[in-house]
């Protein structure tokens, strides 16, 4: 007997688990998460959101309470967040400034760049998360995991009380980080460089006004007091996040760093030599000020065993450069949670689940790739040199993923990983274009009109289509959203169809993440393709 059940148990309170968490509730399911420390982290950790992880946080209702406390300092000032320093020093005059959102994308996404750090960040998602419905236990370390056929069983301990007690789950999220105990209790071996540099990390308040001279940035690559060395804002005005290699390969350990040593690292990478300042604690419960963390590029083997998928770090982790981490992790939960909740509906058979995996371990190698390739430019460091990579610009990046498997229906053989969002024409597996819609009276994003259910979005002349999707949900019984153009919806410029590749008596099928399922350019045969695609994708029996 389980002292109690669950339908998805997340293991990992940090942002990526958290995200799943909110993202699961949302779809109603009520997760059950734990976390082994006693409390959020109040390190940032690591600053900003792209652009697509706003999205997704927009379609839950987070992206306003995001950007609305920026004066309540949840949110990091955004001035010039995106703009990053290289210099020897911050008391350089020879500089360079490299904007972070190389390439081009305007008007690609509704959403912007979000200069939160993850420590707010994690705040919000908790909020959140709670509010939805999940179940949330801090404190509380995942001992043991097994499965079996039909669902997986946990023993969570207590770290306040000493009790243990067990938990069965139909399925289980791992998003318990970079060293995973989860991942490596199922055997899953991990690919790549490994371990590119071992840094320390803290915040430090302190003036240095006098050395900036007015000068913004949102993140600064430095020289001193060695390669590699890091600083960005933490509130925007006294306290700064400060990183700076360490060599454990050479013996050394955190105990080496007193507060002395590293206020004089940060004096080194300022430039100013009489500075004065103090480290904040970033764990209250023990004043711990510095913290080490690895950066290194690596890719787990497969991202699901079983009944247990791997999500964030604890799938795959890629150097801080290009700040595609947190946001890839965040893509992570959002991709798995939609496809859990909806085999947990019966809206799908389990074969969906298989497509996590295909979809998110290629856009994960994609990715570290491009992260080590920036890594290079703007670092030095040798280690990430894999040679032979092709960059990609930021937004294609962070917007022009596409994904291959069995839930998506293509069309050709193009084998490109990414494309320009600009060119983004709804393509199956590529995420559905942004474009200005009215509805109601207001301004709304066609990303607004994809929920928790598949959307049907239909042309002018697409009247055929809504017998299609009547026909789809008494066949197949799955409920779906949709949307005709200039009925439901109005396309004041007159450019969905021409983005969305199809003629105006077309329609495609979107993926409650927002990508593209399926189109069908015109409405020939429009009940029997719509039937079939949907069957197909969602892995149920016509």
């Amino acid at each position: 007997m389980q002292d109690e059940r669950t339908q998805v148990l997340v293991v990992g309170g940090g942002m990526v688990g958290l995200s799943a968490a909110v993202f699961l509730a949302w779809h109603g399911v009520r997760p059950l998460l734990v976390e082994r420390h006693a409390e959020t982290l109040i390190h940032p950790r690591a600053r900003g959101i792209n652009a697509r992880s706003v999205e997704l946080f927009r379609q839950v209702g987070l992206e306003k309470t995001l950007f609305a406390q920026r004066g309540e300092g949840i949110v990091a000032s955004d001035e010039d967040s995106s703009r990053m320093l290289v210099a020897e020093s911050l008391a350089s005059h020879d500089h360079d400034f490299v904007d972070l959102a190389t390439g081009e994308a305007e008007g690609a996404s509704p959403c912007e760049w979000c200069p939160i750090d993850q420590d707010r960040l994690e705040i919000a998602l908790h909020g959140r998360a709670a509010e939805l419905g999940a179940v949330i236990r801090f404190n509380t370390e995942c001992e043991e995991l097994t499965q079996d056929a039909d669902g997986v069983t946990a023993v969570l301990y207590d770290r306040g009380t000493g009790e243990r007690r067990t938990v069965r789950a139909a399925y289980a999220i791992a998003a318990d980080g970079q060293r995973s105990p989860l991942r490596h209790a199922l055997g899953i071996p991990v690919e790549g460089p490994g371990i590119l540099l071992h840094t320390l990390s803290m915040v430090v308040e302190a003036d240095i006004d006098a050395v900036l001279g007015g000068r913004r940035f949102g993140f600064a690559y430095l020289d001193k007091p060695e390669k590699g060395s890091v600083i960005f804002p933490h509130d925007g005005v006294k306290r700064w996040c400060f990183g700076v290699p360490y060599h454990p390969d050479q013996g050394e350990t955190v105990e080496d760093y007193p507060e002395e040593r590293c206020l004089e690292l940060f004096r080194q990478a300022v430039g100013l030599p009489e500075l004065t300042g103090r480290l904040i604690p970033q764990l209250p419960s023990d004043g711990t000020t510095v913290l080490p963390f690895v950066i290194g590029a690596h890719c787990a083997e497969r991202f699901a065993e079983g009944r247990v998928f791997l999500a964030g770090d604890a799938a795959r982790i890629v150097p801080p450069t290009g700040a595609f981490g947190g946001s890839t992790g965040i893509q992570d939960a959002h991709n798995l949670a939609w496809k859990l909740a909806a085999v947990l509906r019966g809206d799908a058979g389990e074969e969906l689940l298989a497509s996590y995996d295909a979809e998110r371990r290629p856009v994960s190698e994609f990715t570290m790739e491009q992260a080590m390739a920036q890594m290079v430019g703007r670092t030095g460091n040798k280690a990430a040199d894999v040679g032979g990579v092709q960059v990609h610009d930021w937004w294609s990046v962070i917007l022009g993923y596409r994904y291959r498997s069995a839930a998506v229906l293509p069309e050709d053989d193009d084998d490109r990983p990414a494309y320009p969002p600009h060119l983004l024409t709804a393509l199956p597996g590529t995420r559905a274009p942004h474009l200005p819609l009215e509805r109601a009276g207001e301004t709304v994003s066609t990303l607004d009109l994809y929920g928790p259910r598949f959307t049907l979005v239909a042309g002018a002349a697409g009247e055929a289509w809504e017998a299609a999707a009547a026909r789809a949900r008494e066949t197949l019984g799955v409920d779906l959203d949709l949307y005709r153009m200039g009925r439901d919806v109005h396309d004041p410029l007159g450019h969905w169809a021409g983005r969305h590749g199809v003629k105006e008596d077309g329609a495609v099928l979107v993926r409650p993440d927002g990508f593209v399922a399926w189109r069908g350019t015109d409405a020939t045969d429009a009940d029997g393709r719509l039937t079939d695609a949907l069957s197909r994708v969602l892995a149920v029996k016509r």
